[in-house]
C-alpha cells in the first residue's frame, strides 16, 4: 500500500470512526478495495470475521454468515472507501492485472491505465517514487520479479528493462512480442523470455541504455585504421627489356647501327 498523505490519512480515520471500526481495520480494507479494482474486494480481519468478500452493488460474504449487522457494516464501510478510491486521480487501473507469488517474491502482471496528472499531494496517496526503468518508459504490459531480477516489459515502446544487482539495462525487443518469463534452467538464475519466435535471446537484443546511459560505440578493428596496402607495379617493363633485347639483335645483324640502337634504348626505358 502507497504512503497516504495527511489529508489521505484524515480521511481514513473519519471512515474508519463513521463505521465503528479501527483505523488498522480501515486501512486493510482500503487495501482490499484498492487492489479490487474500486468495485470488490477480497479481505482477510478479525474485525471482519475473518475472510470474507465485497462487490459493488452486489452480495457481501463474511465468515459469520448470520451476522446481517456485520455485513452491513462490511458494505458501507466499502462503498465508502470505493467513493474515497474513484477520486483517487490514476488509482483505479482500467485494464487486466493479476499477481502471483513464485519462490516467495510477488510477481505482477497485466495492463496499466495511463494514470492522470498528480494533484500536487492533496489526494489520498503521495506519489509514488520513480518508476526503478527510468523516467522515459510509462506503463509496462508486464512486470516481474524473481531472484533478484526485475524486469518490465513494454509492448508498445519494443522496450523491455532488466535490474540485475541495481544495473538497469534496457533492450530494443524488436519484433519479438513477449508473452512468457521463467528462469533459465541452466541453473544461473537469471531470468528467460519467450516470445512467437521461441524462446529470447538476450545478447540478440540491441541494447539501448545501460543505467540510463546509452552504451559506447563498438571500438572498430585495429586494421580498419590501416592504409590500403599500395597496389603492385603493372609488369610493363618486361615487355620494355624484351623489345630491347631485339633491338641489341638488329644492332649485332647490322641492321642498326650503335647511334640508332642507343637512342631507341633511352626512348623505351623512359616508359618504365
Amino acid at each position: 500500500m502507497r504512503q497516504l498523505t495527511p489529508a489521505g490519512q484524515q480521511a481514513i480515520d473519519d471512515i474508519a470512526r463513521r463505521h465503528g471500526v479501527s483505523t488498522e481495520a480501515a486501512l486493510a480494507m482500503l487495501d482490499a478495495v484498492v487492489r479490487g479494482n474500486g468495485s470488490m474486494a477480497q479481505f482477510s480481519h478479525p474485525e471482519f470475521a475473518g475472510s470474507g468478500q465485497w462487490m459493488r452493488g452486489g452480495m457481501t460474504m463474511v465468515s459469520d454468515m448470520f451476522n446481517n449487522a456485520l455485513k452491513t457494516r462490511v458494505d458501507s464501510l466499502c462503498l465508502a472507501l470505493s467513493d474515497l478510491v474513484a477520486r483517487e486521480p490514476g488509482l483505479v487501473q482500467t485494464g487486466s492485472f493479476q499477481s502471483q507469488s513464485q519462490n516467495g517474491q510477488e510477481q505482477y502482471h497485466g495492463s496499466y491505465a495511463a494514470p492522470a496528472a498528480d494533484t500536487g499531494g492533496s489526494g489520498l496517496f503521495a506519489p509514488p517514487p520513480p518508476d526503478w526503468w527510468g523516467p522515459s518508459l510509462r506503463w509496462p504490459n508486464s512486470t516481474g520479479a524473481q531472484n533478484g531480477q526485475r524486469y518490465a516489459y513494454f509492448a508498445q515502446a519494443r522496450r523491455l528493462a532488466i535490474d540485475t544487482g541495481g544495473h538497469v539495462t534496457i533492450y530494443d525487443t524488436l519484433d519479438h512480442q513477449i508473452g512468457g518469463v521463467s528462469q533459465q534452467q541452466s541453473g544461473s538464475g537469471l531470468l528467460a523470455f519467450t516470445s512467437q519466435y521461441g524462446t529470447v535471446d538476450l545478447a540478440s537484443l540491441p541494447v539501448v541504455s545501460v543505467d540510463g546511459q546509452a552504451p559506447a560505440p563498438a571500438a572498430a578493428p585495429a586494421y580498419a585504421s590501416m592504409p590500403a596496402a599500395a597496389p603492385a607495379p603493372a609488369a610493363a617493363g618486361s615487355d620494355v627489356f624484351a623489345t630491347i633485347e631485339r633491338l641489341a639483335e638488329l644492332r649485332a645483324k647490322g641492321v642498326l647501327d650503335e647511334a640508332e640502337f642507343q637512342a631507341k634504348k633511352t626512348e623505351l626505358l623512359g616508359r618504365l
